[in-house]
């Protein structure tokens, strides 16, 4: 085995090469690999964007110790079993083999093998003997999402008694950050600005530059509010708009309501997402969809309606067994249209044809979502777009507009008890924990709270930070004009055709239409009054400015007082005002 194997490797292996790439390393992990090499460090921290190239990288490090002698053995550690063979796979096309079905029961492998794939689980039941193995011998150790080193106590314990003594050690993440506090093995925390702990890596490759390099495509989110009706426990029906200003209690129950498959929420999202797969496949063949649900019975309930829509059985995958990386794989080698999971293929899961997203989770976690977008985002050739289908749920709009910020790993930062992703994890560690008894899932108590109706209607597109499009019936024309976008596109065009679209569909709009029953004056305002705010929103989200400052502006320019006190035609010219702003006429 020879370093030189690494070159017959794909850059981003084992999807399929980029335009141009496959004879040379990219960009980034020729410099993260010469950077490696002139430090000669025991730790190396590399995070890099999910689509970007880590295994290849990795692969090329380990080749050059191997044959350089610094180290004679290769473990690497990885999340799920399914990664362990994709691990072993990807090494073996560079001439190193790993054994993936490695057991601790047995406690050795072949001399056939350069070393073994385990999983965190694996090392965190038996330490002492992958310590021993880590002696045996000088190992380089790859710890493949080391952030899942902060999974649980024992992982994180586990994986340090394991590894202590390698030779090397290369931690690998695309998510560095974490939403609790507990520290990950191996990697470096220091100070910032605010005196806070926060981990700090060797070299860093995101979203942002891995797009600008053509590496990663672009993501189309397409955002879905709508009206939910629940029930409570104490018998009360609730209403509320998915998408609209409210409480975090009524966001979490409306958030559930639109995912529960009984409603009408999730089969116009599941139909409107299928059309966008359409579109997508007149340009890009093979392109695939998935959606990921939050627990096995509305994974089974989302494919039925999949099968009803397209006539097609979608591919399901509900636990990480031997079976579900068998059909993971065949469906990643196949034509099929869509695969439904719960969880499992968030992260790793390397299935490049991917092309259209649901995101039919209450995951709430920024490290969960980022990871999540990273399955659509590995690109092929260039053009190749990616869309997400969202709630517009406040918590994961956020995540998708901040999916260009690198964030790190805090460990003494505060949790902000008005977080309603925090407090929506809560329940769902309760929903998780009902699962794992084998209890009906997807409720907390039976009886303790019942979705009774959902619809859903259009939100808009959240394209580079900035949102495109107004509320539209799903099925409307105005929801069309951005399901039929061209599936391939680059970046470039992509904005140009979405604010030529919102032009024209502001343009069409009804203006000044007279309303068909008279309406209380108080009723009347408020309505304008939010939907002067859900402009202000959107306008904000475009140019990167605090509300306040959009509300000041449009009143210097259109005169009167704050939006408190405003009357109906001083908001009304307001509307009209900002409207023109969003289609960039001052």
């Amino acid at each position: 085995m020879s370093s030189g194997a690494a070159f017959h490797l794909p850059p981003a292996f084992p999807e399929r090469a980029a335009w141009g790439t496959a004879s040379k390393l990219r960009a980034w992990q020729q410099e993260a690999l010469d950077l490696y090499l002139s430090k000669g460090p025991r730790d190396f921290l590399a995070v890099a964007t999910p689509g970007a190239g880590k295994t290849t990288y990795a692969l090329r490090v380990a080749t050059e110790l191997l044959s350089a002698g610094i180290v004679s053995r290769v473990t690497v550690v990885a999340p799920t079993e399914h990664l362990k063979t994709q691990w072993a796979d990807a090494a073996a096309r560079v001439g190193i083999s790993l054994d993936p079905k490695f057991s601790n029961s047995v406690g050795r492998h072949s001399d056939d093998y350069h070393g073994v794939a385990v999983t965190y689980a694996q090392v965190a039941s038996r330490p002492s003997l992958h310590r021993e193995l880590t002696t045996s011998r000088s190992t380089l150790v790859i710890l493949d999402e080391v952030h899942h080193g902060g999974d649980a106590k024992s992982w994180g314990d586990g994986i340090r008694e394991a590894f202590e003594p390698a030779t090397r050690r290369l931690s690998l993440t695309g998510t560095p950050f974490r939403s609790d506090t507990s520290p990950i093995p191996f990697v470096t925390y220091e100070l910032d600005a605010e005196g806070t702990l926060v981990s700090s890596s060797d070299y860093t490759y995101g979203y942002a530059e891995a797009l600008r390099d053509g590496v990663v495509r672009p993501v189309l989110f397409m955002a879905y509010g709508g009206s939910m009706r629940w029930r409570t426990k104490a018998g009360d029906e609730l209403e509320a708009r998915l998408g609209e200003p409210m409480t975090k209690d009524f966001v979490a129950h409306a958030w559930r309501t639109a995912l529960d498959p009984k409603g009408e929420w999730i089969p116009a999202v599941l139909a409107a997402a299928d059309r966008r797969l359409t579109e997508v496949r007149r340009h890009v063949e093979d392109a695939g969809g998935l959606v990921i649900a939050s627990n096995q019975t509305q994974a089974r309930a989302y494919a039925a309606i999949l099968r009803t829509l397209t006539g097609e059985a979608p591919t399901v995958v509900l636990s990480d067994d031997l079976g579900a990386s068998k059909r993971i794989e065949d469906f990643g080698a196949s034509d099929e249209r869509w695969m439904v999971a719960v969880r499992m293929v968030s992260e790793g899961v390397d299935v490049p044809r991917l092309a259209v997203g649901v995101y039919a989770t209450s995951t709430s976690t920024p490290l969960f979502f980022a990871q999540a977008v990273g399955r659509f985002v590995r690109a092929r050739r260039r053009g190749e777009t990616a869309s997400v289908f969202l709630p517009s749920v406040p918590v994961v709009l956020d995540h998708a507009s901040r999916l260009e910020e690198q964030r790190d790993h805090a460990l003494d930062r505060k949790p902000n008890p008005e977080d309603i992703g925090q407090m929506w994890a809560e329940e769902q560690a309760l929903i998780d924990d009902a699962n794992r008894a084998d209890k009906a899932s997807g409720a907390l108590d039976e009886g303790a709270f019942e979705a009774l109706e959902s619809d859903a209607h259009f939100d808009h597109v959240l394209f580079d930070k900035q949102q495109w499009g107004m509320h539209a019936q799903v099925g409307s024309e105005d929801e069309e004009e951005y399901l039929g976008l061209p599936g391939l596109l680059e970046p470039d065009q992509v904005s140009a055709l979405l604010r030529e679209r919102q032009s024209r569909q502001v343009k069409k709009a009804p203006q000044g239409a007279a309303a068909p029953m008279p309406v209380a004056a108080h009723r009347a305002l408020a309505a304008q009054r939010k939907e002067l705010n859900t402009l202000v929103s959107t306008y904000a989200r475009q140019k990167g400015l605090p509300h306040a400052n959009v509300h000041m502006d449009l009143r210097r320019v259109c005169g009167g007082p704050d939006l408190a006190a405003a009357s109906s035609d001083q908001v009304s010219e307001r509307i009209d005002k900002i409207r023109l702003w969003l289609v960039g006429r001052r």
